[in-house]
């Protein structure tokens, strides 16, 4: 099966160099001319991902007509821009395998959804998991959920096309469960920021990660995903790490928020995506449509939208006592 990236931010180059590591010929989309240029004779990739060497089996183009031929698609674009990049590609059947982590603005859908809308020839796949750029292409370990609509058949199909001797799909068929976990944990992350800008100290950060993960299930039972599938790599494996590393544009982000950055300056300074400060405010609208209890989540969304950092911490450490395990936090 021929095989290409969409995307070849930091995430997307990794992929591509990640399935081009046994010698398999990768198609990898850029839309900047330069860096297509770049990649395709100096074999790196320095605005993204400057730490890596790239294989000579990467090709990149910006031609996304040469990207529709192909049979099977990993697509690391924003989450934003991604059912824009997929109407805008020549319809051809194939397997679409989304990485990118995020629920469209103004929609509230999921990617698997916006992409089902974009690309109506194409099956849908979804892979998520604890996964920091830098590392996988630099060929260590990591693991993932690699959620097949298509079920079974379809992870015949593609499993064989990223599984490595370093790099390992765990299976399963609960898309919307997958698709939770990297949506939700992005924002968990920018909380994490916070509590390591303001140097509120390593309890206060398990405590946040531990709670937030109790949002994380609740909104994911009222969506239909699966508890078992946000236990895993694509949920609460995803969140141990990026809640606690500045490898992570969310934890990044929100530590500078923490520091005393505003929100505003920040995101227009930034030049890759911190996904999860455009979830937010959708996560708190959907939230409050299925009826779920989501205060770390409104914190993160009142913090992006100006408020002061010690304020919202100070508002949610006097929120009223009760049981652990209740269904409201």
């Amino acid at each position: 099966m021929s095989v290409g990236v969409l995307g070849a931010g930091a995430w997307g180059t990794a992929l591509a160099q990640m399935v081009a590591s046994d010698g398999h010929d990768v198609l990898l989309w850029a839309r900047e001319a330069e860096l297509v240029e770049e990649i395709n004779t100096a074999h790196t990739n320095t605005p993204f991902l400057p730490s890596a060497t790239l294989s000579e089996n990467i090709r990149a183009t910006s031609d996304l007509a040469e990207m529709a031929a192909l049979d099977a698609m990993l697509v690391v674009t924003p989450a934003q821009h991604m059912g824009a990049m997929l109407e805008a590609m020549p319809s051809h059947p194939r397997d679409l395998i989304l990485c990118s982590k995020g629920i469209e603005a103004g929609t509230g859908r999921l990617m698997n959804h916006v992409a089902r809308d974009a690309a109506r020839n194409s099956d849908i796949a979804v892979l998520s998991g604890p996964t920091f750029a830098h590392e996988v292409a630099a060929g260590l370990p990591a693991a993932v959920t690699l959620a097949c609509g298509g079920a079974e058949a379809q992870w015949d199909r593609i499993a064989p096309l990223v599984a490595r001797s370093n790099f390992r799909p765990y299976y399963s068929d609960d898309v919307t469960g997958a698709e939770i976990g990297g949506a939700v944990k992005n924002v968990l992350a920018i909380a994490c920021g916070v509590v390591e800008g303001l140097r509120l100290g390593q309890n206060a950060r398990a405590a946040l990660i531990a709670r937030g993960y109790a949002e994380m299930m609740r909104f994911g039972e009222a969506l239909g995903a699966r508890p078992e599938t946000l236990t895993g790599l694509c949920g609460l494996g995803d969140l141990v790490l990026t809640c606690s590393s500045t490898s992570s544009r969310n934890f990044s982000l929100g530590k500078a928020l923490g520091e005393g950055q505003s929100a505003a300056s920040l995101m227009s300074d930034r030049k890759t995506v911190a996904e999860g400060a455009h979830t937010a405010p959708v996560l708190v609208e959907l939230a409050d449509k299925h009826g779920v209890t989501m205060p770390i989540v409104g914190a993160v969304n009142a913090l992006l939208s100006g408020a002061a950092p010690k304020s919202v911490v100070g508002d949610i450490l006097a929120r009223p006592l009760k049981a652990e395990q209740e269904s409201g936090d």
